[in-house]
């Protein structure tokens, strides 16, 4: 009599599993699979040379994810708590960069991000279905399966320079900046990567690029630490 041998789980189905039953994250019944923003997280959208100096200013975050292609190059995806892309447009002119073309969005309800495969298990483990080169997209920083992620993003709620919802950055070990800090971080360096690849393609002085300055704004240089000392209150 023959024995009906077990069906092996296909990579689409055990990335959707990852994400809905390990984490609690709802997933788009489409392929590829995405990750719908605004119900469980938002994402600050930025270019990945920006995205990267701002990982290396702030320290530790919220989840981070790379999208690859598109015609502007890859993109970085920093998890937010969800509703602070509504909240983005009005504290950049907080910050005093409203005025400034920066290429920083983000992501809430009714968008979507591509879905990365699942980290392994282990630095070491197998992956069956990889993180290769043509993947959509891959985790810079993983989501931590087993704990409450949303916990430990950045928001601007009652603990708003405090490293969010009330708790000190030293009680949380520090686990995520509150996303005034983060997006003040995110916009210097947007700014700054900005005007490098001006330079790079111009191959002109500071003072020779279309009519915006090379300058940041106080507010800004106060939150994310770079404010002359000659300026600090």
């Amino acid at each position: 009599m023959a024995v009906a041998l077990p069906r092996s789980r296909s990579p689409l189905a055990a990335v959707r599993q990852y994400y809905e039953d390990e984490l609690g994250w709802p997933t788009t019944g489409a392929e590829p699979v995405e990750l719908p923003t605004g119900v469980r997280f938002d994402a600050l959208d930025l270019p990945a040379d920006a995205g990267r100096a701002v990982l290396g200013r702030v320290g530790p975050t919220g989840p981070v994810a790379i999208v690859r292609g598109g015609s502007a190059g890859p993109r970085m995806l920093v998890l937010v708590a969800a509703g602070s892309a509504e909240e983005l447009p009005e504290l950049l002119e907080w910050l005093e960069w409203g005025s400034l073309r920066l290429d920083l969005t983000a992501r809430g309800t009714g968008d979507r991000m591509p879905a990365p495969s699942p980290p392994p298990p282990s630095p070491h483990a197998w992956r069956p279905y990889g993180s290769g080169p043509r993947e959509a997209a891959g985790w810079v920083r993983p989501p931590e399966p087993g704990s409450e992620v949303e916990a430990t993003l950045p928001t601007t709620g009652t603990g708003a320079g405090r490293g969010g919802h009330g708790v000190p950055l030293a009680d949380r070990q520090g686990r995520a900046p509150d996303l005034v800090r983060l997006v003040s971080a995110a916009a210097t360096e947007c700014h700054r990567a900005r005007l490098l690849r001006c330079r790079q393609a111009r191959r002109q002085t500071d003072r020779g690029y279309g009519g915006q300055p090379f300058a940041f704004s106080n507010a800004s240089r106060i939150s994310a630490g770079t404010r002359p000392r000659s300026l600090t209150l």
